[in-house]
């Protein structure tokens, strides 16, 4: 709600819509219609009045004077950046032109939408470009960048990706922080373990890396990168061996045990700390801690699942709680994303109308495989037409490189709806200017905790920028579309996602919990949503789709010893935010942000680099045969924050800010998870050399 707080002053409540776990609350101060400041709204129940660095100088992006605020068309070759300001009339005549064109002679399905998640938005994430390109009859993008892995892994032991609040961590005595950045990249959580230590809780963070929440833990364990799950099912054995289980909870409540049982059995100790480089002691001790504390609370975050078989990770990790019965104890069970349960108050399937693509079921393309569709030569119809919108697929997506060949085509138009002249967005034929969010009206679901989030308007657009939800509304008039459901206004599209709700008090308070019970204790007394009701130690229905029934050990292909390629690329490479000041690619780009940050930067162990000949600030060559990158070497003198065989380049730079105009996603694999949808960017093989 908006508060006047004089003549010419108003404060107006919002909330963050960046792709990220805390989505907080924050409050625009305006006067005589421009924001003069922002900061957090100290009245939300998560956030409570804290912002993260990069949305602390939120407004140096609104007011940038690089924004894109007209429209533009292409005047140089492709990639170069070279463009005129063009009227909204042209730009769109230009489009429609193209999406009628293409069409007549290639059919809608050589038309291909991509779109990320650069806002969560609920409309201006995804609502009236659903209707839009199903009027169109275009490609149909699946898969996703982060999410779809870890929930379905869940799901194949819950039933449901459904899990704990993770608000209730506070309440917990014992916490496994596992693949997770929680300082770095959940950091609105962090009070809430506070509160838990400060009541005697225990913190253990299992990561490669030894990260900044590494560094505040009571104990870090850093297993190699990839054996996460051979760590898991060493614990499932001592639990067992040690009769550390809720024997109850499991013949009430879970089916195969006695599979999973022997499945373990030969998961010893020894077995997992050869595979994952630590001490049997160490997983002793995480053994027993487990085994005995009861309020037991996992948390991870999307880390874990960037991986070839990232599905098994959860699946295995969400078995856990089920030998000890964590689950029945509020500050004990798991957490990864509380997404889905905004179900309860939002149905997105309002933004479908079936009748607008006439019954047709339009063929799928994986946004995760942008590089190889764009390329593939025996694609029929191939794509023709490409829109960008919500992301930068040329810094966020993996193989960047064949996305850049791609992108190249001349026969290719590609249009971009952006703020700034991304990396993707100096290869459009025509880019649309996109408003930031204090300028456009939403409402923004939380994967990482119970609150629907309303942002106001704080401002009108600046320039000509229009938020996506206009820009469909637009585009469908210049093509001659003329069905209502593609006009719908964004209030109305809100309202009518909305349900069981007080959506007047959202509005005037900015934030409001979900109608689900205060204590949320999803699988204290069983409830599974499979078809018996009990978890699934074993899932007899893997087989059918290629997985094993029970939890097993599975080596990325890339990764295997066995690897073609193991020789020729021994280190393995991960790519995660690292930086505090930008974290991802939508701030890299400005100056406050990244200049303090020095440039992009490959990590190695002393043992590595001792081998190469590399000393700290060397510049290196980072290469396998995806890409290559030119950066600076990081070595730290005493070693311990990589292991040996690990590399780190951090994700988060764009183009222009780096040497040779090239991010770590030049060298990720784009190879499909197992199963999920996911994309395995952490199965990535390297070689470093000295320049």
């Amino acid at each position: 709600m908006s508060s006047l707080t004089s003549p010419s002053s108003t404060v107006v409540l919002g909330t963050c819509h960046h792709d990220c776990p805390d989505s907080c609350g924050w409050e625009v101060t305006v006067e005589n219609g421009v924001a003069v400041k922002m900061r957090g709204n100290a009245q939300h129940p998560y956030s409570q009045g804290e912002l993260c660095p990069k949305v602390n100088r939120f407004l140096d992006r609104v007011y940038s004077p690089d924004r894109i605020l007209y429209p533009l068309i292409r005047t140089g070759a492709k990639g170069t950046g070279e463009f005129r300001q063009a009227t909204w009339d042209e730009a769109l005549r230009l489009v429609a032109l193209n999406i009628h064109e293409v069409g007549r002679t290639f059919g809608g399905e050589a038309i291909m939408p991509w779109g990320s998640a650069g806002t969560q938005g609920l409309i201006q994430m995804n609502a009236l470009d659903r209707r839009f390109f199903a009027k169109v009859g275009a490609s149909r993008q699946v898969d996703s960048l982060c999410g779809a892995t870890a929930m379905v892994g869940s799901t194949l032991t819950l039933g449901s990706p459904l899990a704990n609040d993770p608000m209730d961590i506070e309440f917990a005595q014992l916490i496994l922080l596992w693949g997770t950045n929680t300082r770095l990249a959940n950091r609105h959580l962090w009070p809430f373990i506070e509160k838990a230590r400060a009541n005697g809780a225990k913190v253990v963070v299992i990561d490669p890396l030894r990260t900044i929440t590494a560094e505040a833990a009571d104990v870090f364990i850093q297993p190699l990168p990839g054996t996460d799950v051979a760590l898991m099912l060493a614990l499932m054995h001592i639990l067992i061996r040690d009769e550390l289980l809720d024997v109850d909870y499991i013949t009430q409540y879970t089916e195969g045990f006695e599979e999973l049982k022997e499945q373990v059995s030969t998961w010893t100790p020894a077995r997992a700390a050869e595979i994952c480089g630590i001490t049997v002691e160490v997983i002793e001790s995480l053994a027993h801690d487990y085994g005995t504390i009861k309020r037991a609370f996992i948390r991870t975050l999307i880390g874990a699942e960037h991986r070839e078989h990232g599905v098994m990770f959860f699946r295995t990790l969400t078995c856990l709680p089920m030998l000890t019965g964590a689950w029945r104890h509020k500050g004990g069970g798991f957490s990864r994303s509380v997404g889905s349960y905004a179900a309860t108050n939002i149905d997105d399937s309002v933004f479908d109308i079936p009748s607008l693509n006439a019954g047709k079921e339009c063929r799928s393309l994986s946004m995760n495989h942008l590089g190889r569709v764009l390329n593939d030569a025996t694609l029929a119809p191939p794509v023709k037409m490409l829109f960008v919108y919500n992301g930068n697929p040329l810094v966020t997506a993996p193989n960047a490189e064949l996305i850049r060949r791609g992108l190249e085509r001349e026969d290719l138009f590609t249009v971009v709806s952006e703020q700034f002249m991304t990396d993707t967005a100096k290869y459009a034929d025509v880019i649309f200017p996109a408003c930031t969010q204090i300028e456009q009206l939403d409402v923004v679901p939380s994967w990482g905790h119970l609150y629907l989030g309303w942002n106001h308007q704080a401002i009108q657009p600046l320039g000509e920028s229009v938020a996506n939800t206009e820009l469909w509304r637009r585009l469908s008039a210049a093509c001659g579309f003329t069905e209502p459901e593609l006009f719908e206004d964004d209030e109305s599209l809100l309202v009518s996602a909305l349900h069981d709700l007080d959506v007047e008090r959202l509005k005037a308070d900015a934030f409001i919990r979900l109608s689900l019970p205060v204590d949320l204790s999803p699988y204290a007394n069983g409830g599974f949503e499979t078809a018996s009701g009990k978890a699934l130690l074993i899932n007899h229905g893997l087989p059918a789709v290629g997985l094993p029934a029970l939890p097993t050990y599975l080596a990325g292909s890339e990764m295997s010893s066995d690897s073609s390629g193991q020789a020729e690329y021994p280190l393995a490479l991960m790519s995660p935010k690292t930086h505090v000041r930008f974290i991802n690619a939508s701030y890299s780009h400005l100056p406050h942000h990244v200049n303090p940050e020095g440039e992009m930067f490959c990590e190695l162990d002393p043992v590595d680099a001792l081998d190469r000949g590399i000393s700290d600030g060397d510049r290196v060559r980072v290469f396998n045969g995806r890409g290559e990158l030119d950066v600076v070497a990081r070595v730290a003198a005493n070693g311990g924050r990589v292991r040996p065989g690990l590399v780190i380049v951090p994700f988060g730079w764009v183009g222009d800010r780096t040497k040779d105009n090239k991010t770590v996603n030049a060298l990720t694999n784009d190879l499909l998870a197992t199963f999920g949808g996911g994309v395995s960017f952490y199965d990535t093989k390297v070689q470093v050399e000295k320049n």
